[in-house]
């Protein structure tokens, strides 16, 4: 287990337009950070000191060839490239795009190769990051497809936790892409992170039905009798405390999301407009079900005040801490199921 508070965090610098890299320099302009993790951004060293530069943050950095080179105690920064690309805040530029993919996939190489341990990401523009090598609607299919497992957009927020169905897909196209066999496998996927990355040993799932009042008896659609319920059932016997499906308009309202450790909304805006409303500036947006943890903040580019010096760092800082977090857990939930009859021995040898 790593020594406390020396874990490599990797950041994926976005959108240069955008505020990602204004967060995550402030974030780290409070030296107390440096206590927890050690931050490797991978930019450059001339892309971080004119952002430092126009917008007044008051930092200073270590430049490395490589992310296994990071000294503890400082901000690292990898020169991913040597050039100084044009910064124009607050625009969605084809060249803020292209660096922003950069960063991010020397930031997942590095993740991949151990050399560090976390990745937080700040926003990308998913229209300005498509290319002929790179076709992802957003980072967690990119990830899906760079990492090992099944990948779960899984929004945080203490104990409020909201995960997806179906994530960027079109709501036309929705109710076709639930089927019995995705159903189970998000809410396995989302039982297994509850357990491994939150500390919950028996958690209870709630799913929110696909169609209004969830479908009615059938009368608003059929998609929750045929599919949504009997998948929920055989959950349900097979030992997961799935429950549902839940009427989405009403299940927030009435606080009915306190009595279940984590929500799995159908689709994009049913569970993000619920989780933003209530949580907004302190949200995190966690891909769960991989190997490797990535968090993020829950907001975008915002380029509305990019260059401004005005964004919130709060749900940068709030990524931070939930993946050490969810690190230090699963490091704790390997270690406590290596050999579960070893330490069924121990306790029974203190209490003779």
């Amino acid at each position: 287990m790593k020594e406390k508070g020396k874990i490599k965090l990797g950041i994926s610098i976005g959108d240069l337009n955008g505020i990602g890299c204004e967060v995550a320099l402030k974030t780290f302009e409070d030296t107390r950070m440096l206590d927890f993790c050690t931050p490797v951004i991978f930019a450059s060293n001339k892309t971080i000191s004119q952002q430092k530069s126009d917008l007044g943050i008051n930092i200073s950095f270590n430049g490395v060839r490589d992310a296994s080179q990071a000294i503890d105690g400082k901000i690292n920064v990898i020169n991913v490239w040597k050039d100084a690309p044009k910064i124009e805040y607050g625009q969605a530029t084809e060249e803020g795009g292209k660096y922003a993919i950069e960063s991010l996939r020397a930031a997942v190489t590095a993740l991949k190769n151990n050399k560090i341990d976390i990745l937080v990401t700040a926003p990308i523009n998913k229209n300005n990051i498509q290319s002929e090598d790179f076709n992802f609607p957003g980072h967690t299919d990119f990830l899906a497809q760079e990492l090992k497992g099944e990948s779960l957009m899984f929004m945080v927020a203490g104990s409020l936790r909201v995960g997806l169905l179906t994530d960027h897909i079109a709501v036309k196209d929705v109710a076709e892409a639930i089927t019995p066999k995705l159903i189970r496998d998000k809410v396995e996927t989302m039982e297994n992170s509850l357990k491994m990355d939150f500390g919950i040993r028996r958690p209870k799932i709630a799913l929110l039905g696909i169609n209004p009042h969830s479908g009615d008896n059938g009368t608003i659609g059929e998609e929750d009798d045929k599919i949504l319920k009997p998948a929920i059932q055989e959950l349900f016997n097979n030992g997961i405390l799935a429950y549902g499906p839940y009427s989405a308009d009403s299940f927030f309202g009435s606080n009915s999301h306190q009595n279940f450790d984590a929500i799995l909304a159908a689709y994009h805006d049913q569970g993000l407009i619920p989780f933003k409303t209530l949580s907004f500036g302190k949200g995190v947006n966690y891909t769960a079900g991989l190997d490797k943890v990535r968090t993020s903040p829950d907001h975008g580019t915002a380029y509305e005040i990019a260059g401004k010096g005005q964004a919130d760092m709060g749900s940068f800082k709030e990524a931070v801490f939930a993946a050490i977090q969810i690190f230090r857990n699963r490091e704790d939930y390997t270690d406590l199921n290596k050999n579960p009859l070893q330490k069924q021995k121990i306790k029974k040898q203190v209490k003779s």
